[in-house]
């Protein structure tokens, strides 16, 4: 058997094993299924072990879910036969296992994803290093993560718009590499970790996707000179101590002091960007004393170049930023926990950072070089720490609306408009609110069911003309009916609605 009929064979068996994310369920249940995103193992091994005595005999999946997502050590027997076709010392020899007396034990943690997009419903196997659970210490520093939370959050904010070319920066296990595929027809994924490449390409192999192409380096090195339609980045951005002691993880630090790599991938997007191209990405930014970070935000963006988006969702103290990532990095409480907790706080105190902000970043490179020069068409920066409304196949796809609705407004003058028919986007509720016996609401609230679930106040006005787009009519000809209806003067009445027009179309409200 040589080594390239190993992940072939691999693929195979765990197809016929039915080792999927619902197949898992069905053999431990939601309980246990719950307890596992909890990083608590128990209850999966008590379903498993109930079920073998059930069935007197050990299931395929169940054999694979116990040596690679609980991390338990299972006879040679028992893998050979989870996995006919590839056998234990197929594993072996991918890397998969190791001998200790007379069982096996994993290497790696190998587990089904699935998800939904803008293409619809898909599911792969992912191969990353042992997490906190199965290794029962804190990870190392060069532990190759696999997908957590930041990863599902930045793969549903990916706009699924067919491109050419797309680059991953920091690819880590590949996650984002292999979303960006879907809608790529090349993807360059970059890591400065050997290791993090070579799973990442085992994925990618594993679950049959060859257009990407794996590079060594760091950030926008391994792509000098070359644009790229789509760049997506998942970068390691987490801020740590420069401070002898203190684990410096090679997914989630940059090496960099602060919120620097952030906006070492912010201000070098324009160089890599075609015309009209996006970098979408996840990062944190630091605030200093008073001083809104935004304000920095706006300094890291090249003047005039880029269109820029950035959603806050979240702010921590330095206390809550520190207890997180250590935590993180499997550290319980304790005298380490301790000793780190105190030097992320004695790093936050010495720079001056009083929060540290968490969010989203799209920046886009204008379509024409023409306008490159002038002032930005798209500059804002938001915060929305609420919870988003209700969408299956991720943000991405609304992203896309958003900004192409951007580039409508902003390409259409009043005129235009005012003759245009618009309508109530499917998912737009309209709350009223009124004081007993009285027929006249006291509030009116317009709610997105999608998207980021925005809520809007409305005035009278406004809720007539929202109520009236229902595509028969322009307009300008609903603003002269509410300028009769209201006693109200046109042109005024004109000049107060046509703003919040155009914000309703950019956050999603209007079509």
């Amino acid at each position: 058997m040589t080594p390239a009929t190993l992940v072939p064979r691999l693929r195979t068996d765990l197809a016929a094993a039915h080792f999927s994310v619902p197949g898992l369920t069905g053999l431990w249940g939601i309980e246990a299924d719950a307890a596992l995103r909890r990083n608590q193992r128990v209850p999966a091994q008590r379903a498993l072990a109930t079920l073998a005595v059930k069935l007197s005999r050990n299931e395929p999946a169940a054999t694979l879910a116990r040596l690679f997502l609980l991390g338990d050590a299972v006879p040679r027997a028992d893998l050979d036969a989870a996995l006919p076709t590839l056998g234990a010392g197929g594993a072996e020899r991918l890397g998969l296992v190791a001998a200790v007396d007379t069982l096996l034990r994993p290497l790696v943690d190998l587990r089904p994803y699935s998800f939904i997009d803008a293409h619809g419903a898909g599911s792969w196997w992912i191969v990353s290093d042992l997490g906190e659970l199965a290794l029962g210490h804190p990870l190392g520093e060069s532990h190759v993560l696999g997908i957590g939370g930041a990863s599902r959050t930045l793969s549903g904010l990916m706009m699924p718009r067919a491109v050419e070319r797309a680059l991953d920066i920091g690819t880590g296990c590949g996650i984002q590499a292999m979303h960006a595929s879907r809608h790529a027809e090349h993807v360059v994924a970059t890591d400065i970790s050997v290791r993090a490449l070579e799973l990442a390409a085992l994925n990618a192999e594993l679950n049959q996707i060859d257009n990407i192409e794996f590079r060594f380096g760091s950030l926008f090195e391994p792509v000098a000179g070359e644009r790229f339609d789509h760049i997506i980045s998942n970068p390691p951005f987490v801020i740590t101590p420069r401070t002898e002691g203190v684990p410096s993880y090679e997914y989630r630090d940059g090496g960099m002091v602060g919120d620097a790599l952030v906006e070492a991938v912010v201000r070098g997007a324009a160089n890599h960007l075609t015309p009209g191209g996006v970098v979408q990405l996840l990062g944190n930014w630091e605030y200093y004393g008073e001083t809104d970070a935004f304000e920095r935000l706006e300094r890291w963006l090249t003047p005039g170049a880029l269109d820029a988006w950035i959603i806050e969702r979240e702010v921590q103290t330095p206390g809550e930023y520190a207890e997180t990532w250590i935590r993180d990095g499997g550290t319980r409480p304790g005298p380490d926990f301790d000793r780190l907790y105190k030097a992320w706080l004695n790093d936050f105190e010495a720079r001056g950072v009083g929060r540290v902000g968490f969010g989203y970043l799209l920046l886009r490179l204008p379509e024409t070089a023409s306008t490159r020069g002038t002032a930005p068409g798209l500059r804002r920066l938001e915060r929305l720490p609420d919870a988003l409304g209700h969408n299956p196949a991720g943000l991405g796809a609304h992203l896309a609306e958003c900004l192409a609705a951007h580039d409508w407004q902003a390409a259409t003058d009043d005129a235009r408009l005012l003759r245009t028919n618009l309508t109530v986007a499917s998912d737009v509720t309209e709350e009223r609110h009124y004081w007993p016996g009285q027929q006249d609401p006291t509030l009116m609230t317009l709610h997105q069911g999608s998207g980021f679930g925005r809520s809007l106040p409305l005035d009278t006005a406004l809720a007539g003309l929202v109520g009236a787009c229902d595509g028969e009519l322009a307009v300008g000809a609903i603003i002269g009916a509410l300028a009769q209806l209201l006693d109200a003067d046109e042109p005024a009445l004109t000049a107060e609605l046509l703003p919040k027009v155009r914000a309703l179309l950019v956050d999603g409200f209007l079509k």
